[in-house]
């Protein structure tokens, strides 16, 4: 169990048997009545912000959170499909927990799987990728007004806007979070 003692940024919670990121905590003291923390959570089930108050040294537990190395087999219909590397186990992730980074898995790619109660909740991926553009249309002549983009279609399927000068069979680099061009490895 925590204390509201224990609060700091991204530590994880339980609340009525709801887990819960601390996105931020104030700890104050109104007029009258004891210490107070004002807390903003953000529901790690569906994403939801909520803003609760807790009673100084108020108790709440630790959610059944699990993070274990798996390895990205393949994608069926609207779920990926993970292996654990120990017990070789195979997980089913709905791909609308993801929040995007399904684009960013390539077959047998090793990640990180954030588990409550034994169910799949996300997948913790690095910050940037190097990945190969696999169709793309060429560069015009002369077209050398800065920041022209183009879309780039990369190994994962993935759609990102790139410089003018990437080719297809170039390897990019891009950032996981924003979805943007990094440059070229």
């Amino acid at each position: 169990m925590y204390s509201t003692t224990d609060f700091r940024k991204g530590l994880k919670i339980e609340v009525e048997g709801i887990p819960y990121e601390i996105v931020d905590f104030q700890h104050f003291k109104p007029g009258k009545g004891g210490a107070m923390v004002r807390t903003k959570l953000r529901n790690i089930l569906t994403g939801r912000m909520q803003d609760i108050t807790f009673r100084s040294g108020e108790k709440v537990n630790k959610p059944d959170l699990e993070t274990r190395d798996m390895q990205f087999l393949y994608r069926q219909d609207d779920d990926l499909i993970f292996m654990d590397m120990t017990t070789y186990e195979q997980l089913q992730m709905p791909v609308s927990t993801t929040d995007g980074k399904e684009g960013f898995l390539k077959d047998g790619q090793e990640c990180r799987v954030l588990l409550y109660k034994g169910n799949p909740l996300d997948i913790d991926i690095p910050v940037s990728m190097v990945l190969a553009v696999v169709e793309t249309e060429p560069g015009a002549k002369g077209d050398t007004v800065s920041n022209v983009t183009k879309p780039a279609k990369l190994e994962t399927g993935l759609v990102v806007q790139v410089p003018i000068f990437v080719n297809e069979g170039d390897r990019i680099k891009v950032d996981t979070r924003s979805k943007e061009y990094l440059g070229r490895e």
